[in-house]
């Protein structure tokens, strides 16, 4: 009798509960998963990495990315691994024949196969399914007019060239039996994109253009001029997708002012600036909860 009360006493201490001096917190507040939508904009898309920069250094953090023309490649380049300080470099170094080559034909007078090479470069990996946050590209088909999508898995160099495809100049891109141009022809900023990746929170980074206020003086700039127009009357759409948008000064350079590259820098990190109260506002002060109590019934101290 007496061992089987020693026994029944040493069972009944291994089920009692540890006394805990201070019970372990954890954080019940909900966190948004903040989406960044990146316009385009040519050798403005170099303004992106303004931005890109400073969310790293004050820690936003980034759930996915989503781009178009320009914005596509530097979504691209940052979703792969590529620092902010690296896309800004290559950007500030690229010159239009890097990227393109003049070769008239009836459907653009520039291709750009050279822009694979590039993106070799650039990029740390070159598949969807690799990128360490998700990333979606978006292009044109050029027959019915509709966005197309990039995402998830699949090669990402030919729907960025798709993506950066600008109508009149670059020939199009064949792509999985569709004639493919410039993402932006259907969607100037992809941010509803970001939010069928997962984001609940949604950051547009518009790339203004110069104001006209003379007649355009060639076909290239007869073509400009009509896109800026197209886009103006699809604005209020992604604008409605967007919970956030920046908009770095830039507006005053050239659509290939790729001189002006650190300018352009500076002018993403003003405006990435501007926009930190209000993002950090999307965060509220940490909810916490005493450990113990989450945990099924009889499993707190075990």
């Amino acid at each position: 009798m007496n061992a089987a009360r020693v026994v029944s006493k040493f069972l009944s201490a291994l089920r009692a509960p540890r006394p805990q001096a201070s019970p372990a917190l954890l954080d019940t507040t909900p966190r948004p998963k903040i989406g960044l939508a990146l316009g385009g904009g040519f050798a403005r898309g170099i303004a992106h990495a303004g931005v890109l920069d400073i969310f790293e250094r004050n820690e936003i953090p980034i759930h996915c990315i989503t781009g178009c023309s320009a914005g596509a490649i530097a979504a691209a380049a940052y979703a792969s691994g590529a620092t902010p300080g690296e896309i800004a470099r290559a950007g500030c170094a690229m010159r239009f024949g890097d990227v393109a080559r003049w070769s008239i034909c009836r459907m653009g007078f520039v291709v750009s196969e050279r822009m694979q090479r590039f993106l070799h470069r650039l990029l740390k990996v070159e598949r969807f399914e690799e990128m360490r946050i998700p990333l979606g590209v978006i292009a044109t088909d050029l027959c019915t007019g509709q966005p197309v999508r990039f995402r998830d898995s699949g090669d990402v160099v030919l729907p960025i060239r798709a993506s950066c495809s600008y109508p009149g100049l670059f020939q199009p891109v064949r792509c999985n039996g569709r004639l493919l141009v410039d993402g932006a022809m259907s969607m100037e900023i992809p941010a509803a994109l970001a939010r069928h990746l997962g984001a609940t929170h949604v950051i547009s980074v518009h790339l203004p253009v110069q104001s006209e206020d003379k007649p355009p003086s060639n076909v290239f700039q007869v073509v400009n001029r009509c896109f800026q127009i197209m886009q103006a009357q699809t604005e209020d759409t992604w604008r409605r997708e967007s919970d956030l948008v920046i908009t770095p000064d830039v507006s005053h350079i050239q659509w290939d002012g790729f001189n002006c590259g650190p300018e352009m820098v500076k002018a993403g990190e003003a405006a990435a600036l501007a926009a930190l109260p209000a993002i950090r506002a999307w965060f509220p002060e940490p909810r916490r909860e005493p450990l113990g109590a989450l945990l099924p019934l009889g499993q707190a101290g075990d």
